[in-house]
C-alpha cells in the first residue's frame, strides 16, 4: 500500500476507542469489529456515535417541557408543556426513565440528530434549578434549548415557535431566565390555553383540567407540535418556525372567536 495515501486517525468516544488507517486499503478496528470498505466504516462509526451519544455527533438539542409533577396536576392547563414533551418523546420512541439534574430525563436520536428531553421535577416556579444545570452540563448554547410552556395569550390549541423573549409573567419562564443569568435568548414553543372566563382567577384557571372541547384542541395541537419539533431538528429553528407559524396564524384567526 502506498504510504502517501494513508492517514492515521484516532477518535475518542466515551466508552469506545477507534484507531485505524484511512487510504486505499485502510482498515478500522472498533470493539473487535473489522471493516475493510468505506461504506461499512461510515455505518459502523454512525452506530457507535448513536450508541454512545458522543462528540462526533452534531451538537445536541435540549427540549424542555414545563409543568408540575404528580397526579394532582396531570391534565391541567399549566401542564401542557409536559404533555407536549411526552407527545414528542412517544412519537420518536424515546424513553424518559432516569432522573438527571432534578428532571425526568431521556435522550435519543431523530434522523441522526441527538436530542435531550427533560421535564423538571422542581415544580413550575423553580424550573430553572433543573434547566440551568442541564444546559451547563451538556455545554449547550441557549439557541439549542427549546422550552415548551402554556400561554394564556393564545387561543386554546394554537401554537407558536419563538426564537427568544421575556417571561411575560410566566413563573416557570421567569425561573429559567434567572438561571440563565437573565438571558432570555432561548427558543420557546408557546402552547395556547386561552383566557379564563369572566372574572375567574387566572391561577385557578391554569390548574383546572381541560373541558371536552378544549381537550380535543389540545390533543390536535400536541400532534402538530411534535411534527413541528421534528422539523426544527431537521431544518433548523428559523426555517421551520417561519413555515409553522404561518400555518398557526390562520388557525389563530379561526379559533379566537370560538368558545372552549
Amino acid at each position: 500500500m502506498n504510504s502517501k495515501l494513508l492517514e492515521k486517525f484516532q477518535f475518542s468516544f466515551k466508552n469506545v476507542d477507534c484507531v485505524g488507517l484511512i487510504g486505499c486499503n485502510w482498515m478500522v478496528e472498533a470493539n473487535g469489529w473489522l471493516c475493510k470498505d468505506y461504506t461499512h466504516m461510515n455505518e459502523m462509526l454512525r452506530r457507535i456515535c448513536r450508541r454512545n451519544f458522543c462528540t462526533c455527533s452534531p451538537r445536541p438539542w435540549l427540549f424542555v417541557g414545563l409543568g408540575n409533577p404528580g397526579d394532582k396536576y396531570r391534565g391541567t392547563r399549566h401542564n401542557v408543556g409536559f404533555e407536549m414533551l411526552d407527545a414528542f418523546a412517544n412519537s420518536q420512541g424515546i424513553h424518559m426513565e432516569t432522573v438527571h439534574c432534578k428532571a425526568m430525563f431521556g435522550k435519543g436520536f431523530v434522523n441522526d440528530i441527538p436530542v435531550l428531553l427533560a421535564k423538571p421535577l422542581t415544580y413550575m416556579n423553580l424550573s430553572g434549578e433543573s434547566i440551568g444545570p442541564l444546559a451547563a452540563y451538556y455545554k449547550l448554547p441557549l439557541n439549542r434549548v427549546v422550552v415548551f410552556h402554556d400561554d394564556m395569550d393564545l387561543p386554546c390549541g394554537v401554537l407558536r415557535l419563538h426564537p427568544k423573549g421575556g417571561h411575560n409573567r410566566h413563573n416557570g419562564l421567569k425561573s429559567v431566565i434567572y438561571h440563565f443569568r437573565g438571558n432570555g435568548e432561548f427558543p420557546r414553543l408557546r402552547i395556547g390555553i386561552g383566557r379564563p372566563p369572566g372574572q375567574m382567577d387566572p391561577k385557578a384557571f391554569m390548574l383546572q383540567k381541560f373541558n371536552v372541547t378544549a381537550r380535543e384542541r389540545i390533543d390536535a395541537a400536541l400532534l402538530e407540535g411534535a411534527h413541528a419539533l421534528e422539523q426544527v431538528l431537521s431544518k433548523g429553528f428559523s426555517e421551520s418556525s417561519n413555515c409553522f407559524n404561518t400555518t398557526q396564524k390562520y388557525k389563530h384567526i379561526r379559533l379566537q372567536t370560538l368558545p372552549t
